[in-house]
């Protein structure tokens, strides 16, 4: 295998990514790729899939192809053309597929590398990050923070989204340096909606 096959992966994805912004662009893959490093240096695991994962988990994101999930697709096409082995293409390729929250029960079941690779992805949701994606989510595809009076969910709102999906991650992860990692930052977002509430109701 190249010598050069992350730093490579790595242009190739962030020009691919270039449009892409609202919180899934190529500063999260960054962050994500920062937090399964640090995660497999403690849990072990192949570092080369863990990093080639992390870097091509969101560069065929359905939300901005039309609905359509195409990041395993797209990883088989990039790494194929750098004549990467096809147990590795195969392997990266199945942790892409498998790793997001909207799989949910769908999702096959994930490999050490594919385990530290969604912890890191779920954790980039979590503190102030997690905070500052919700928003710019919700600024780029028109849905509003809050709505008042909507305690049973009838509007889709950046604040409903911590119950449906962020409060929810910490008990999913998979690996220990993760969930320690988690602790924090869910405090931390607990503490801002309890603040933003109170503001509200001001």
């Amino acid at each position: 295998m190249r010598n050069d096959l992350i730093p490579h992966v790595e242009r190739i994805v962030r020009r691919r990514m270039a449009d892409q912004q609202a919180g899934h662009g190529f500063d999260h893959v960054g962050r994500v790729l920062r937090s399964a490093r640090k995660i497999q240096e403690e849990v072990g695991g192949d570092r080369t899939i863990v990093e080639l994962a992390a870097l091509l988990h969101d560069v065929g994101d359905a939300k901005f192809h039309d609905g359509v999930e195409k990041s395993a697709e797209f990883t088989r096409q990039i790494l194929g053309e750098l004549d990467v082995d096809v147990a590795t293409i195969d392997h990266v390729a199945e942790i892409v597929d498998n790793l997001s929250f909207r799989k949910g029960d769908d999702a096959k079941p994930l490999s050490l590398e594919g385990q530290i690779v969604q912890d890191a992805d779920r954790l980039d949701a979590l503190g102030a990050i997690g905070i500052v994606r919700t928003i710019e989510y919700g600024a780029a595809f028109g849905q509003p923070f809050h709505v008042s009076g909507n305690a049973d969910g009838t509007h889709k709102t950046g604040l409903r989204h911590f119950d449906d999906k962020l409060f929810k991650l910490r008990g999913l992860l998979n690996t220990e340096p993760a969930r320690r990692m988690a602790r924090q930052r869910e405090a931390f977002m607990r503490t801002f909606v309890d603040q933003f509430l109170a503001e509200w109701q001001e």
